[in-house]
């Protein structure tokens, strides 16, 4: 549909495209330099305030928005007041009439941020600007342009978005008609290739052949057309599909892109640096009309994140050579943070080498300077967070303005537990509560039932998750023959499985899963609890089932139920760790009133707080391992880009600490710092003693620790007290203690190199231990060794079977 026949605002059409003039369905020719139009538009009176909005920017500031004139790109550092820029632009472009509202094109990323824009244009301009169609988020424009030439890409004006269960639902539709197995090849690892293909711009027939190959044995390519053309009989569209089929639309149709030349005067472009493929093009393509274009990008460089979800930093990097002769301006005066917190970050970030450049800087006072401070695990970092937390709200401090910002949120539960201890309220911005995620309340359903197979909630709950062809109506049975007889849910299963109520495939079943319990209930008596709950959720198909998605947040989910496994060690049985968890989820779950919040990294962007913990802060945490192995030196940068992002949330003072040993993934590792700790400022950074366990000052992660491999680190300032692991006098005397008392087995501390249970340490140091020696084991107890390897030991223990440990974890006896 042409744009001459869409029903814009009369005061709003832009005099050079919709004229009336011409025939329609074809754009009026643009009307030259100089023309009468175009003097007169000129002409158009400044407010009578002759632009006070002006006197309130900064020279860069202010360059910034008079540079009207071909392209421009503003790098604007975190707390520079890029909004500001972007918003007044808008207005300058308003007022000093060099565009009417429906000529300017202004996108951004959120809906949040395209309110605020009209907000604040509406408080500079004093007038409402509804008659700026054109600015909203990329989809929402996108959505506008294809309802108005639909049937050019072959949908219908009413056509609808599709969401993301309908999405999936559609996709099983897909795999089923292929012939594949929907088990094997589930949609939502069909749906996460798909939209990665639709946010680099990819139709099928564009998707390269390799990456076709990783789906169903090289389908991949058909699924996908088979997918779209669903689509477009259901006349339906996705949310891929908004900006893909509006960049098929301008590239098969060269009239009707023409148009929106004419029409858009103005491009702005907010936080230009999470842009993906598709979004650069559609952008490129709406700013090709004229040699000189007036396009304005906004973003830094140094902020861009969001590789993992398609943004393409390159996308900035590159402009002045996508838009030759383009204005750069810097927007490096900060107005959030202290001079110290501001050089931290500056100075960390030079370590990249694909940036454009720029140093924050601030007329403010020096401030705090960034705080780190090496702990001993990630039990001691949360108690000392929490205890700096509780000082700074004796002093006065708001808690809504101290966050903890982690790297991924499997770090979030010792912090979480730690808050609950102490009784300090907190929120988690960005997700729900570590007890509160979908996949952590599954699992404690299977525990709970487990335990107490009259918890009808519990039952209820996973009694079909994962799928195992138990519809509503085979629960509705088994609902209402409990109901009838007023026995639990679980009764009631296990009487119905021995009738006709159920079809075969639903009976068998619903027999399979209280098989299960039966025979977990069983082993709850023998087995230690730990190893109960690893049994259930292998057992029951749940581990499996996050196993086979292939979403980006399935991996975090299979990372918090390790961490939830490895928690239940700190408590002595099954029951007392459910205790611990209703107790938790008892407590008042309001986000409202005074807070501390507790975010990743990611959720923190765009946010600021007065105070600022960084926890978390070793190799293969942060820098993350998988990013690195994933996407090397790229990955590296963007880690980087990260924690930029993160010392740069704080306004008052900025808090790094990191930890000997961590709990990752369940398991209890060995941990150095981050290369990023040593990348920091000597003359910004204080370097602050912490109190280990043994009662000493403890900075040292060299010697028997495990050297850091990026050299040297100038945080190691304790005295060789820590050279060995035992040498403080604490251990000593307990080792006396242990070694006097003959009705006591023989108990000693885990080194600090090893990793517990049957994964083991990087050392391979000979073992002094012997074939067929009897050993005691704090966790598995007595056992005799059975093979040796190195330092490690594969011994038979007379209670927990055979189990591959390491020989400091083990006593002879």
């Amino acid at each position: 549909m042409p744009i001459e026949q869409q029903d814009d605002p009369p005061f709003d059409l832009p005099p050079n495209t919709e004229s009336g003039a011409g025939t329609p369905g074809q754009a009026a020719p643009a009307h030259a330099q100089g023309s009468i139009s175009q003097r007169a538009l000129a002409k158009r009176p400044m407010s009578s305030s002759a632009a006070p909005y002006l006197d309130a920017l900064n020279p860069e500031q202010r360059a910034a928005v008079e540079a009207l004139e071909g392209p421009v790109l503003v790098l604007a550092g975190a707390g520079t007041g890029k909004t500001r820029v972007l918003t007044t632009r808008i207005a300058h472009i308003l007022e000093t009439g060099r565009a009417y509202p429906s000529q300017i094109l202004a996108v951004t990323f959120t809906n949040k941020a395209a309110r605020e824009m009209k907000e604040r244009v509406e408080r500079f301009v004093g007038s409402s600007v509804e008659g700026m169609p054109w600015l909203g988020t990329f989809h929402s424009i996108g959505v506008k342009i294809l309802r108005r030439h639909a049937e050019l890409v072959g949908l219908k004006q009413g056509f609808t978005i599709l969401d993301v269960d309908d999405q999936l639902r559609l996709m099983k539709q897909v795999i089923e008609a292929e012939g594949l197995d929907k088990d094997r090849w589930p949609a939502r690892q069909l749906a996460a290739y798909i939209d990665r293909w639709k946010n680099r711009g990819l139709t099928p027939e564009k998707v390269p052949a390799g990456e076709a190959h990783a789906f169903a044995g090289g389908k991949g390519r058909e699924l996908y057309a088979a997918y779209q053309r669903r689509l477009k009989e259901l006349n339906a569209a996705d949310f891929g599909d908004l900006l893909l089929e509006s960049l098929r639309l301008f590239m098969e149709n060269p009239d009707i892109l023409a148009q929106y030349h004419n029409r858009f005067r103005y491009i702005l472009v907010d936080e230009y640096q999470d842009t993906n493929v598709a979004q650069y093009l559609w952008l490129r393509l709406l700013a090709q009309g004229s040699e000189k274009p007036n396009i304005c990008c906004v973003g830094d460089d140094d902020q861009s994140i969001y590789g993992w979800r398609g943004a393409e930093v390159d996308n900035i990097l590159r402009f002045e050579q996508d838009f030759p002769g383009a204005t750069v301006i810097r927007l490096e005066r900060n107005y959030r943070s202290t001079a110290h917190i501001l050089a931290t970050a500056s100075h960390l970030i030079t370590a990249n080498e694909n940036r454009l450049g720029k140093t924050l800087f601030t007329d403010g006072a020096a401030g705090n300077k960034v705080t780190v401070t090496g702990l001993w695990d990630d039990v001691e970092e949360a108690r000392t967070v929490t205890d700096n937390i509780e000082a700074l709200s004796k002093q006065g401090h708001q808690l809504n303005e101290i966050a903890i910002l982690v790297r991924a949120s499997f770090q979030m539960r010792v912090l979480e537990d730690r808050f609950v201890t102490t009784g300090l309220p907190y929120r988690v911005i960005g997700g729900p509560r570590f007890y509160e995620r979908a996949e952590i309340k599954d699992a404690i359903a299977y525990l709970e039932v487990t335990a107490n197979p009259a918890n009808d909630l519990k039952f209820e709950r996973i009694i079909n998750v994962p799928k195992r062809g138990l519809g509503d109506t085979s629960v509705k049975r088994v609902r209402e023959l409990a109901r009838a007889s007023e026995i639990p849910l679980f009764a009631a299963a296990q009487s119905i499985i021995e009738t006709e109520e159920l079809s075969g495939k639903a009976r068998r079943s619903l027999s399979d899963l209280v098989g299960q319990f039966e025979r977990w209930r069983a082993n709850a008596a023998t087995m230690p609890h730990t190893e109960l709950a690893k049994l259930i959720l292998d057992e029951s198909g749940y581990t499996q089932m996050w196993q086979a998605d292939k979403s980006p947040q399935a991996q975090s989910r299979l990372e918090n139920l390790k961490e939830l496994v490895h928690f239940m060690d700190d408590f002595d049985t099954l029951q007392g760790f459910l205790e611990h968890v209703s107790l938790v989820m008892d407590i008042d779950n309001a986000s409202d009133g005074d807070r501390v919040s507790i975010m990743t990294l990611h959720a923190a962007k765009g946010l600021e707080f007065d105070t600022v913990f960084l926890t978390g802060w070793e190799e293969g945490v942060f820098p993350s391992q998988r990013t690195l192995d994933e996407s090397g030196q790229a990955g590296l940068e963007e880690e980087r880009r990260l924690a930029y992002v993160g010392i740069t949330r704080a306004k008052v003072s900025a808090h790094i600490s990191f930890t000997q040993n961590r709990r990752n993934r369940g398991l209890y590792q060995s941990a150095i710092p981050s290369r990023f700790v040593d990348e920091l400022p000597e003359a910004h950074v204080e370097v602050v003693e912490a109190k280990t366990p043994f009662g000493g000052a403890y900075q040292n992660f060299g010697g028997r620790f495990g050297g850091n491999p990026y050299g040297a680190s100038r945080f190691d300032e304790a005295p060789a007290a820590f050279q060995s692991s035992y040498a403080t006098p604490g251990w000593q005397r307990a080792q006396k203690q242990w070694q006097s008392d003959s009705t006591t087995p023989p108990r000693r501390r885990a080194a600090p190199r090893t990793i517990e249970g049957e994964l083991v340490a990087s050392s391979t140091s000979e073992s002094s231990f012997e074939m067929g020696e009897r050993v005691f084991h704090q966790k598995f107890g007595y056992g005799r060794i059975s093979e040796i390897d190195g330092n490690k030991l594969t011994i038979d223990f007379e209670k927990s079977g055979r189990k591959r440990v390491v020989d400091s974890f083990v006593e002879r006896h």
